[in-house]
């Protein structure tokens, strides 16, 4: 926890005044910049790859210098240090789903078509540095797709995919990665978001996938 000055330059550059702030740094090498209040959404975050370096300002502050495989720069200026710890968390054991939504992912992980036609699965919780991705798949040209699946589609979970395809664009071996945001009900703002992003939003019919409905999955 500091009181610190955060910059963001590269596709877009982004200004956080000094306050006190808690600063996050993950063992999968991601930097998250979080406020006490607004969201449980950080403020700002670099995601892995990416390597920080600690340095000293022109004014002799305190500097870490955070920079990705890219031109992305996070730079952070700390005035003062109010609290330091470090954790080891161990092995987490991912994220136990609620009963639709894994067998949701389970579902349409045996029918990626219903999704869009030609789409194959690769894998079912392809492992990626910052968590799985629900499906992997290939879509009829051969292209890499990412799909997330929820139960309700919220701006959380494009986010969510946004993140995802951030780091496996950065994969010479998949990229190209385009995404489909899946679920029963999305919210309009979590449309517009992901129409934004440039990701697909496919709204799915639960009883449909399980046989008890014949009616057409419907593609956004």
């Amino acid at each position: 926890m500091a009181t610190c000055q955060v910059d963001y330059a590269g596709r877009l550059t982004a200004h956080l005044p000094m306050a006190t702030r808690v600063l996050m740094i993950k063992a999968d090498g991601s930097v998250l910049v979080h406020s006490d209040g607004g969201s449980y959404k950080p403020l700002n975050w670099m995601s892995p790859p990416c390597t920080l370096r600690e340095g000293t300002a022109e004014d002799g502050r305190v500097e870490w210098t955070v920079s990705s495989k890219g031109d992305d720069t996070l730079r952070i200026t700390i005035e003062e240090i109010h609290h330091d710890s470090s954790h080891e968390l161990g092995v987490d054991p991912g994220l136990q789903k609620n009963g639709v939504e894994k067998h949701l992912q389970e579902l349409l992980a045996d029918n990626p078509e219903t999704l869009a036609p030609g789409l194959r699965l690769v894998r079912r919780e392809f492992p990626t540095a910052i968590g799985p991705v629900d499906l992997m798949c290939r879509d009829a040209a051969g292209g890499s797709v990412a799909v997330e699946i929820k139960r309700r589609g919220e701006i959380d979970g494009v986010e969510q995919l946004t993140r995802y395809l951030e780091l496996l664009n950065r994969d010479p071996l998949l990229a190209p990665v385009r995404g489909i945001f899946a679920a029963q009900e999305i919210k309009p703002q979590a449309r517009v978001l992901a129409a934004d992003r440039g990701i697909t939003c496919a709204v799915v019919d639960y009883d449909a996938l399980r046989g008890i409905d014949d009616s057409e999955h419907r593609l956004f």
